[in-house]
């Protein structure tokens, strides 16, 4: 018989056997597997999702940004950065609000420490490299504008890896998004 590998199947089969499970049996270190394997998929489809929703996010910001200027079709580097840098900044105000509201010698609430430490981890993302649209190219700012906030048609953006110490554009262009 083939080992069974989801715990659906596994849970149906212990089911069907007759007596109590033994700690230390086949039947339940099979159970113990497929229980790891669940929770070991469950996380990295969590860790997908949120990984999918911030790169959402981002593009939501830099489409009303670009749909805040209708009269230019491109934009230079400095207009990315500054585009980038507003999104990296955007929880400055509650940080802020937050530190002003806590008295002295407190510790820093959850919610700072959690705007915080993303605050820090997306800065530290942008020194290294950050991936964009490309809006020096026409083509991305007109599908950026248009675009209905789905994932489907993001594979259609030309993107860059635009940085903090950035210079000049990239010549090379990452046409599809795995």
């Amino acid at each position: 018989m083939p080992i069974q590998h989801s715990l659906t199947k596994v849970q149906k089969t212990i089911q069907k056997s007759k007596g109590a499970m033994h700690p230390k049996g086949r039947k339940f270190k099979q159970l113990n597997r497929a229980t790891l394997r669940e929770q070991k998929i469950q996380s990295k489809k969590l860790e997908h999702v949120e990984r999918k929703e911030h790169e959402r996010l981002r593009f939501v910001f830099l489409q009303d940004a670009v749909k805040n200027r209708p009269d230019q079709e491109t934009f230079q580097l400095e207009d990315m950065k500054l585009f980038v840098e507003a999104f990296l900044s955007r929880d400055d105000d509650e940080i802020d609000r937050l530190q002003s509201e806590r008295r002295k010698g407190r510790p820093p609430t959850n919610r700072q420490l959690l705007l915080e430490n993303k605050k820090k981890h997306e800065w530290s993302e942008y020194t290294t490299g950050y991936e964009i649209p490309d809006l020096s190219d026409k083509l991305t700012v007109e599908l950026l504008r248009a675009w209905n906030g789905t994932g489907g048609m993001l594979n259609k953006f030309k993107y860059i890896f635009l940085s903090k110490d950035t210079k000049e554009l990239p010549k090379e262009d990452k046409e599809m998004k795995e």
